[in-house]
């Protein structure tokens, strides 16, 4: 074909702009298996318990509303936030899940000749974010699957413009105690902004751990994200929120879509962001199963990476029949459904949500008679 016949051909239909058919789409954890067994789902890292009550019947609230438009600026929800949290609303955003907001991030401040960085067994959105707006990614390896301070100041250039960092990660359930967390800020041109996902923050009970509240309150270039989805059990609403420099969420805000978040989660997270005892619930559930699933696989002689979130990663034997893909179909067949991370780099792992009493029990049955085939 001539250059003449490609360049017709090229111009036959809309085509995106360079870099978006580069970009790998997000693949969320299975939902089902074929087997028709009891499903148990732990493979989005969902909570266990559901739902605030009260959340609930906030929710059901709007059903009688729904021709209007909701709050545009979601002022109930950031002041709610604001009171819990001990911060200015002024300088809260609220958004469709802390997704839309870290895409806000890269739409704001990053471009074409821009660099991002984000660890090697960072969250798939981070990259997905950056190269849509057009900026190169920058990959900083970890050390034992946690986030290096040092790898990542190596690869902070003139090109820099923003660091992504999940504390605590996903999906290796580890942290960075919060003095790394100022080391590496300090580090950092002042023009760079240093984003701080702490999507697993509530479950965290570390004394040397900080979600990064105080320091996006003290910093001209911290951001903070956090989610509804994780510990409030409101992931089927979309529901996130960011804590920032004013000068930021000025920045986001003025990108942000119209009415980006609908009355109903409005309303559902007013109510859950102030049912403490809700929230402590489920941080006590999660302690108790996180540490006994644990102990469990272990002694089953698999490698566990210690979690401080609501979600462990396992480590399978490099050997035929006793891989990660192995006992995924294995755990699918008794009903059971976790989550490959091969491409989060790690091929032979699988991420398991800590989940009900009787999830957490048909998981560490299913693997004790895949370990002793």
């Amino acid at each position: 074909m001539s250059v003449v016949d490609m360049s017709e051909a090229v111009l036959s239909r809309p085509v995106p702009r360079p870099g978006v058919l580069d970009i790998a789409p997000y693949v969320p954890g299975k939902s089902k298996v074929d087997s028709g067994q009891t499903l148990h789902k732990l493979s989005s890292n969902e909570t266990p318990l559901g739902a605030s009550p009260a959340a609930k019947e906030a929710f059901a609230s709007i059903g009688a509303k729904l021709e209007l438009y909701p709050d545009g600026s979601a002022s109930e929800l950031r002041s709610a936030i604001a009171e819990v949290y001990g911060i200015n609303a002024d300088r809260v955003i609220c958004g469709a899940g802390s997704d839309e907001i870290l895409s806000l991030i890269a739409y704001a401040y990053l471009g074409s000749g821009d660099e991002a960085i984000y660890c090697e067994h960072g969250f798939l959105v981070y990259q997905i974010a950056i190269r849509a707006a057009g900026a190169t990614p920058v990959v900083a390896p970890e050390k034992d699957l946690t986030t290096d301070v040092d790898a990542i100041l190596e690869r902070v250039s003139d090109r820099t413009k923003v660091v992504f960092l999940a504390n605590p990660n996903n999906p290796t359930g580890t942290y960075l105690p919060f003095s790394e967390i100022r080391r590496l800020h300090e580090g950092l041109p002042s023009h760079v902004l240093l984003v701080l996902d702490a999507a697993y923050g509530e479950y965290v009970r570390r004394n040397d751990y900080e979600s990064g509240i105080e320091l996006a309150a003290t910093a001209e270039n911290v951001i903070m994200t956090r989610t509804f989805s994780k510990i409030y059990g409101l992931a089927n609403l979309r529901l996130g929120w960011g804590f920032g420099p004013a000068s930021v969420i000025d920045a986001l805000n003025r990108i942000r879509g119209p009415f980006n978040v609908s009355g109903a989660a409005i309303a559902a997270g007013v109510a859950a962001v102030k049912d403490r005892a809700f929230i402590e619930a489920a941080v006590a559930h999660n302690d108790e199963w996180l540490g006994w699933v644990t102990r469990e696989l272990t002694q089953l002689g698999l490698s566990v990476t210690p979690s401080v979130g609501n979600f462990i990663l396992i480590h399978f034997p490099d050997e035929d029949g006793k891989r990660a893909v192995d006992a995924e179909a294995h755990l699918a067949s008794n009903g059971c459904v976790l989550r490959l991370v091969g491409n989060y780099g790690l091929p032979n792992a699988i991420r398991m949500s800590i989940g009900t009493e009787e999830a957490n029990r048909a998981v560490v049955s299913a693997l004790t008679s895949f370990m002793s085939k």
